[in-house]
């Protein structure tokens, strides 16, 4: 069944149901060996010292848990992130949390970190068969006091480091309590350096580098962009991934559910993540790639956004309301304009 009998369907149901619906028709499909989406070109990529077969990726929180990694796998995404995972197990907030805005292709989501803990995704990563690029996204606990972060986000680290591509640090989430302090320059003072040492520790100890991003929120004003990227810069971060959801809600001004609490995600936050995109491009050095994620809904806009500086994109709005077909149209898109790029 295409995505666009589909999504009818899917839209009857409440927006969390209807993400767990999904999960269990893309494992059926993938037990049963159908094709799930058209496999799109190559368009190799290295970033971060990784190849990737191309360069759009899931984004984290469509798998929290890396329960559904080889069904995710068959879509055609040149990576995958999964999580954010924390080290303890958490329900997360209560429900309702998750709200689809269709009239404005949006989604407002104050999920909460609700996982499985760490080592229940240690166990699905271990038994997926998928040997492709992956990314861990890795959190606090909600009742972690931020001044002892550090302690979750290393906790974590060891025990996802031996199988993760990269692993990328979650300081931006707006549905975890003072979280978002995290990215305040004291405070990437204190994290970063913790978690610089452990990643050399654990590089030793394993024989091989595994790469660290961080992931921010764009919810910044312009001034306060240039002190972040010093910070990340002087930290030698690997990665930045921009960005999470966003605490506005300009687009979605009385809409259904417009008032919700939570980060909204979509095509409201379109041109939101693109200025930050830009801005972060002024500051950072070439040396720390960006990630572009933030209402990627086409491939236009993974082609703004390659072109604003990115050298990868992630999806996860854009596909509840475009399906898998968009991982294809980006990926052609971002062809198209690799020679004019390079």
């Amino acid at each position: 069944m295409s995505y666009r009998w589909l999504r009818p369907l899917l839209f009857r149901l409440d927006a969390e149901a209807a993400h767990a619906a999904t999960l269990r028709l893309l494992d059926l499909g993938a037990a049963l060996h159908l094709p799930l989406a058209p496999v799109p070109p190559p368009a190799p990529a290295r970033v971060m010292g990784l190849e990737f077969p191309n360069p759009v990726g899931l984004a984290a929180g469509l798998d929290k848990n890396g329960a559904h990694i080889d069904a995710l796998a068959r879509l055609g995404f040149g990576f995958l992130e999964v999580g954010t995972v924390t080290p303890r197990p958490q329900p997360g907030n209560p429900r309702p949390r998750q709200f689809r805005i269709p009239q404005a292709r949006a989604v407002i989501n104050r999920m909460g970190f609700n996982n499985l803990g760490v080592d229940r995704l240690v166990h699905n990563v271990r038994a997926a068969r998928y040997r492709g690029i992956l990314g861990i996204n890795i959190g606090k606990n909600f009742d972690t006091p931020v001044e002892r972060a550090g302690a979750d986000y290393v906790a974590c680290m060891r025990k996802v480091y031996p199988l993760a591509s990269y692993v990328v640090v979650n300081i931006s989430s707006p549905n975890t309590a003072d979280l978002r302090r995290l990215q305040e320059a004291d405070a990437l003072d204190r994290l970063l350096p913790q978690l610089k040492g452990e990643q050399a520790r654990l590089a030793d100890q394993h024989g091989r580098y595994v790469p660290i991003a961080v992931k921010i929120a764009p919810d910044f004003a312009p001034e306060q962009v240039r002190s972040l990227a010093e910070r990340l810069q002087a930290h030698a971060v690997d990665a930045v991934i921009a960005v999470n959801t966003t605490l506005s809600r300009e687009g979605v001004e009385g809409l259904p559910h417009g008032r919700e609490s939570g980060g909204l995600s979509g095509a409201p936050l379109t041109a939101r993540a693109l200025d930050m995109v830009r801005l972060l491009a002024r500051h950072l050095p070439q040396r720390i790639p960006m990630i572009g994620v933030g209402g990627i809904m086409s491939g236009a806009d993974a082609a703004e956004r390659i072109a604003a500086g990115v050298s990868l994109v992630q999806l996860y709005t854009g596909l509840v309301y475009a399906g898998p077909a968009l991982i294809g149209d980006c990926v052609r898109a971002l062809r198209a304009i690799r020679p004019a790029a390079a």
